[in-house]
């Protein structure tokens, strides 16, 4: 009688099992992602954590010894030459992690990693205008996509591993991991969230932000001296910059589109188009006699929260970063979309009887979701970055640039996935994008 009644014991943790898991069916779920998150979210921070040191690095060593700045050409022409004979399936980059997320096929090659890296570290190093986000992504999508096999995950699991490797990526490289997870799960498909890549997402930009500052890499701190209590002409304020931010990130993603078209058409052998976008960058450099467009331009960012700036610098890191990245050069667009935001909120100081610092920081998330159309990571990084008393008027700046800035994005791949209706239609749509 004892026997059967040990005998029994475990077919009755299995029964007991099998119950708990089905009052509780998101528990297995739960505790497989976790443990897939702390594995890729350990590495993705680890290599954040590296990239952001090393560029640290090259900044610096740039802005001590200037006159390297000359040879932007030749580590242009480098960095052309190791794509096109050892790169072509890393090149698409960040479309390339958007491709895989709608359609899973081959696995996304693990030498993405260390091409993007080295090849943003020589923009840098040389300076060309280019971000950092680029290269965070597309090497934590290459880190995560290695685990596919191993793990045996289905296409539907990978789909949600590139997502929450995106969102380590983001999350680890600016230290906001809530808005990194939002970002993954809004830029690869306009209008629609896939919800059961939220959890993975999360824990991954926490974890990931989370090993990146264990490795000591600090993250650039920015303040708003005052913010006014919400009024509604205070809004209509917002209103207004919203637009004129929308229009900018319109244009920024219609003329680096058009600006990678025309050196592709121009200059055959892919290479020399770095080179050739080198020689003019440096150019351009030499002329206006400083070297605050240049880089990721973080000193300038900080300044304009503080301090009216001249009323043209969003422009002038505009066209370097245009030229910069569509002649081939490697880097993110994100990081120079909040010096062009933040320096055309400086700018509309001038006009818009709100703080300066309120609309360097509202040009600076806005300006990115308008490029980007993701709204609500915006939103949310202006919170974790500036403080909650700043959100309803980011969020309202960064919702309008959203609308404003039509179905352009910087991102060639993003899929729109909304109804007609809840933004410009089809035609209107068109007929925006031809002004």
């Amino acid at each position: 009688m004892s026997k059967n009644k040990q005998r029994s014991i475990p077919g009755k943790l299995l029964l007991l099992s099998k119950l708990f898991f089905r009052k509780y069916p998101s528990l297995p779920y739960i505790l497989r992602w976790t443990a897939i998150c702390l594995i890729i979210g350990i590495c993705i921070g680890t290599a954040s954590a590296g990239f952001l040191q090393s560029l640290n690095w090259a900044t610096d060593f740039r802005e001590n010894n200037i006159w390297i700045i000359t040879l932007l050409p030749i580590g242009g022409f480098m960095v052309g030459l190791l794509y096109y004979y050892f790169g072509k399936d890393a090149e698409a980059g960040n479309n390339l992690l958007i491709d895989t997320i709608h359609e899973p096929k081959q696995i996304i090659p693990f030498k993405m990693a260390p091409f993007v890296y080295l090849g943003t570290i020589i923009t840098h190093f040389f300076g060309g205008s280019a971000g950092r986000e680029g290269t965070a992504l597309q090497m934590a999508g290459a880190i995560a996509d290695q685990f596919s096999k191993p793990l045996k995950l289905s296409d539907s699991d990978r789909k949600i591993l590139i997502i929450a490797a995106v969102a380590g990526g983001f999350g680890s490289v600016f230290g906001t991991p809530l808005a990194g997870a939002f970002f993954a799960i809004e830029f690869f498909l306009i209008g629609k969230i896939r919800y059961n890549a939220l959890f993975p997402a999360l824990i991954t930009a926490v974890i990931a932000d989370i090993v990146t500052k264990l490795w000591q890499t600090p993250h650039t701190h920015y303040h708003i001296n005052y913010i006014p209590d919400v009024s509604f002409i205070n809004i209509v304020y917002a209103i207004f910059a919203g637009i004129v931010f929308g229009l900018c990130a319109s244009a920024f993603s219609k003329i680096i589109h058009k600006s990678g078209n025309f050196f592709k058409s121009k200059i055959k052998y892919p290479p020399l188009r770095p080179f050739v976008g080198g020689i003019i960058v440096v150019c351009l450099v030499w002329a206006l006699g400083t070297t605050k467009y240049i880089g990721l331009g973080i000193p300038t960012i900080v300044q304009s929260f503080d301090q009216q700036l001249p009323a043209y610098d969003f422009a002038i890191k505009m066209i370097l970063t245009i030229i910069t990245l569509s002649a081939g050069f490697k880097g993110g667009e994100v990081t120079p979309l909040f010096f062009i935001g933040a320096t055309l909120g400086n700018a509309l100081a001038l006009f818009i009887p709100l703080p300066l610092g309120l609309l360097a920081g509202m040009g600076f998330v806005a300006v990115f979701a308008g490029a980007t159309n993701t709204p609500i990571a915006c939103s949310i990084m202006a919170i974790e970055l500036f403080g909650v008393e700043c959100g309803v008027y980011v969020s309202v700046a960064s919702t309008v640039s959203y609308l404003f800035s039509g179905h352009n994005s910087i991102y060639g791949r993003q899929v729109i996935g909304e109804s007609k209706h809840l933004r410009f239609s089809n035609q209107e749509g068109k007929r925006f994008n031809e002004l």
